[in-house]
């Protein structure tokens, strides 16, 4: 998968779930909106990622990693509260982050393959 497809993807499911948390709890917390706001930086990202920006890339992929991060704490959350639907959410979104991180890493090492080819030749 290209990394702009996985950052797309990983945006829209960043930010639809992470409303879908705050929307659908009884008891809101401010907290659950942080996936949205990441989701909604790596969208504005997508058009330089795609393009193959190495400051959008590379912001894509600190922000990866920070959500990455940051979604273990809800996720035990959730297992304690024992919280199913809330574990999926976060589980899915948990996903979603490994794939277009994994998608972003694949990428740099290709462009590293190409340069370096490049030269030999």
């Amino acid at each position: 998968m290209k990394a702009h497809v996985a950052n797309l993807i990983n945006s829209v499911i960043l930010t639809g779930f992470g409303l879908w948390g705050y929307l659908g709890s009884e008891t809101p917390s401010k907290t659950a909106l942080i996936p949205v706001v990441f989701g909604i930086v790596l969208l504005f990202l997508y058009k330089g990622v795609k393009k193959e920006d190495k400051i959008a890339a590379h912001i894509a992929v600190l922000l990866t990693l920070l959500i990455l991060g940051g979604l273990v704490k809800p996720l035990t959350a959730a297992v304690g509260r024992e919280d199913d639907m809330a574990i999926m959410r976060v589980t899915v979104m948990l996903l979603t982050t490994v794939v277009a991180l994994g998608a972003f890493i694949k990428s740099f090492v290709d462009v590293r393959r190409a340069r370096k080819l490049a030269a030999q030749a």
